[in-house]
């Protein structure tokens, strides 16, 4: 995408707005969550502004669709941002993207590359797990013969999923709950991955950089 095309622009100019509205959907999901007893009028607030976020990247989605031009073709071409939008538990990921738009306005130099990957995954995974453990005790901690019964077992059985460990003390038990641990495990796997092979990349970058270095015959 060319950066000086609308779609681009609208995008910088939006990257930080739309970053804060979702710590706020994330934020008023929590509470709703975890706020047990909150007053109606308390609910009914969280309530408004998950809707108001919802609505704002309903609103980002339309216009960064007709800005691109492509018609129909710009759903399949853009399925993550329409997963997400399907999805908005995910929207918190778009987070990450805030670092990238303040770095550009100011001009200041960025994180070098493997830099960059590790503290986007770091980013990515504290935000997924906190996301998804607000979703799996939303619907496993009154469920019958469930054994999360706590956020902090959700929190728990979040951290071993996402490290890929899984020790099976605390298992969701129902469908949906299931639906997000399967989510969850294909996340963690992606971000490892990520995070293995830039740091792969890098030691195998810094060993061709020393074998320049060697005595012959080495």
């Amino acid at each position: 995408m060319d950066d000086d095309s609308p779609q681009a622009r609208w995008e910088r100019h939006t990257a930080v707005p739309l970053g804060l509205c979702s710590l706020l959907f994330l934020t008023a999901y929590a509470v709703l969550v975890l706020g047990h007893g909150l007053p109606p009028a308390a609910r009914d607030a969280c309530l408004a502004a998950l809707l108001a976020a919802w609505g704002l990247f309903l609103v980002d989605y339309g216009v960064r669709w007709r800005l691109s031009g492509q018609g129909p073709r710009f759903v399949p071409a853009h399925w993550l941002d329409t997963l997400v939008l399907v999805l908005p538990l995910l929207r918190p990921l778009r987070v990450v993207k805030v670092y990238e738009a303040v770095q550009r306005r100011r001009g200041r130099p960025r994180l070098a590359l493997y830099a960059r990957v590790a503290f986007y995954a770091g980013l990515s995974v504290l935000l997924l797990g906190f996301a998804g453990a607000l979703a799996v005790y939303q619907q496993e901690h009154s469920a019958p013969h469930a054994t999360i019964r706590t956020f902090g077992d959700s929190v728990w059985w979040t951290c071993s999923t996402l490290a890929t460990v899984g020790y099976g003390d605390v298992v969701p038990v129902t469908r949906l709950g299931r639906t997000i641990a399967v989510g969850l495990m294909a996340c963690g796997l992606a971000l490892l991955g990520a995070v293995t092979g830039s740091f792969s990349s890098w030691l195998l970058h810094v060993f061709a950089r020393e074998g320049d270095e060697r005595p012959p015959g080495f």
